[in-house]
């Protein structure tokens, strides 16, 4: 079903991150805004196509490459909001003692450092994407997953908890393509764990709202 809305860029206050510039946090944002109005452009233009019932042999190429481009720009939305979300200037170093996320981590790895080790080595795999730590709603467990495309990898039905964009743009201002490691270390270090907390507080899906 398509929006009745374009969908809105959301905002999000985070200059001062430690290890990861105002000026990369501005361009990406830039390039986030983005993928909203692409989002928006290609779903005005199916509906088009629906409107006029012209989804017929001549047109379905057409329509058929508009749908499949509408995946990876509103996935590109959404896991950017997933990415900025999980960040704040006023991070702690690793979530505290009573953090849901800590608990469901050990249930699923045995200990935190475990988790990590495992996520850092998605996040460092050749190629640009995202690593995603998910949760499986049937059973809690969590699991980290390498996103290649924004629509290619991510794991049908389960949700979305911590999310890091290692494509370049993330980091190119301030690291080079083989400092990928020290910007992963930036981003451990401005993670808001209340957040991710949160995620796994949620039952339900967080589906984007319009």
């Amino acid at each position: 079903m398509l929006p009745d809305q374009p969908y809105k860029t959301k905002s999000f206050n985070l200059h001062g991150l430690q290890g990861i510039s105002d000026k990369t946090i501005d361009t990406h944002l830039s390039l986030y805004e983005g993928y909203v109005k692409a989002t928006n452009a290609l779903q005005g233009r199916i509906a088009q196509f629906l409107q006029d019932g012209n989804v017929d042999q001549e047109e379905f190429p057409a329509y058929s490459e508009l749908t499949r481009r509408l995946g990876f720009e509103f996935n590109g939305m959404v896991l950017h909001e997933y990415y900025f979300e999980n960040l704040t200037p006023q991070a702690s170093s690793k979530p505290d003692s009573n953090s849901a996320f800590l608990q469901q981590v050990e249930k699923s790895f045995g200990t935190y450092d475990r988790w990590k080790t495992d996520f850092v080595s998605v996040g460092k795999m050749r190629g640009v994407g995202w690593a995603i730590c998910f949760r499986n709603p049937s059973s809690g467990r969590l699991s980290n997953h390498w996103i290649t495309l924004h629509e290619h990898g991510n794991v049908a039905g389960f949700q979305p908890v911590l999310v890091m964009d290692v494509w370049e743009h993330a980091f190119l201002l301030d690291y080079s393509p083989s400092q990928r490691g020290e910007y992963i270390n930036a981003f451990f270090a401005n993670v808001n764990w209340r957040v991710v907390d949160g995620r796994i507080g949620s039952h339900a899906p967080n589906l984007r709202a319009a």
